[in-house]
């Protein structure tokens, strides 16, 4: 009889055990929300299924009253906008910063001090701080998700910069390459995948961020309606929006898996 230590699953087996404890997290839910229902039919804590349903369709295909807009549709896009220019920004700057300091000695030893120092500031102890000098508008959010993401990329892309063999410096200054085409043409394009990677890493620490900010200071998201709506304990629509956050989580890291396979193959290569 084969040992359970050396038993792998099937690739339909892998899916079918990926899928069960979701299967049994639904069933236990569905048990516990008849049970309540069944003793309090106006009981908030577990809704059904159908009740959530009902929420989330009111919510995504009936104009709001108040604005005239798709309420669920807004406050995804107001999110999704926020969250990707922050980390968009977040990129481009831990990209820039990542780089300098891995690649340049005299940079790294001015700088790299104080951005382990930045890395360990809590960005939503400076969120205060942002309101005041920036204001509450789209800016101080979209700032604190950068301020929140940008100095792991950087560190991380530090790091990927440092890892590159010196011989491949030494045999491009050989050949005549300047600083900047050694940048260019040799750094870059080994830590463009491992920028990739970052930013998918650092997606959970922006969604975070985002929540926040939005629950603060915002008239619409999805944080600002989970944090809205909790005053009434509408768990139909604090569930589902919770669901719908996750799964726009996995779509972006899916999405961003997929550019850096397609775009640098031999990453993947190098990996398996």
């Amino acid at each position: 009889m084969k040992k359970l230590v050396n038993y792998s699953p099937s690739p339909v087996n892998q899916i079918l055990l990926g899928l069960l404890p979701f299967v049994v997290l639904l069933i236990v839910y569905m048990m516990g929300s008849d049970a309540r229902l069944s003793i309090n039919p106006s009981d908030k804590l577990l809704p059904s299924f159908g009740q959530m349903g009902d929420a989330i369709y009111r919510l995504a295909f009936e104009p709001s009253r108040r604005t005239g807009e798709l309420v669920f549709w807004q406050d995804t896009l107001s999110s999704l906008l926020r969250l990707l220019a922050g980390v968009g920004i977040a990129a481009i700057f831990g990209l820039l910063v990542g780089l300098l300091t891995g690649a340049l000695p005299v940079i790294y030893a001015t700088f790299a001090p104080l951005l382990t120092v930045i890395s360990l500031i809590p960005p939503l102890a400076i969120l205060p701080i942002l309101f005041i000098i920036i204001g509450l508008g789209e800016a101080s959010k979209i700032t604190l998700i950068a301020i929140g993401v940008a100095p792991f990329i950087a560190r991380d892309i530090q790091r990927r910069t440092q890892e590159i063999p010196s011989e491949q410096l030494v045999k491009a200054q050989t050949l005549g390459a300047s600083t900047l085409q050694i940048f260019i043409r040799v750094l870059l394009p080994q830590v463009m995948p491992k920028l990739i990677d970052a930013v998918r890493l650092s997606l959970g620490t922006g969604w975070l961020f985002l929540i926040a900010a939005e629950a603060i200071s915002s008239t619409d998201g999805l944080g600002y309606r989970i944090f809205l709506v909790r005053r009434y304990m509408s768990m139909d629509i604090i569930l589902p929006y919770v669901a719908w956050i996750t799964l726009l989580a996995f779509l972006i890291d899916y999405l961003l898996s997929a550019l850096n396979a397609r775009l640098y193959p031999w990453n993947q290569e190098g990996k398996s």
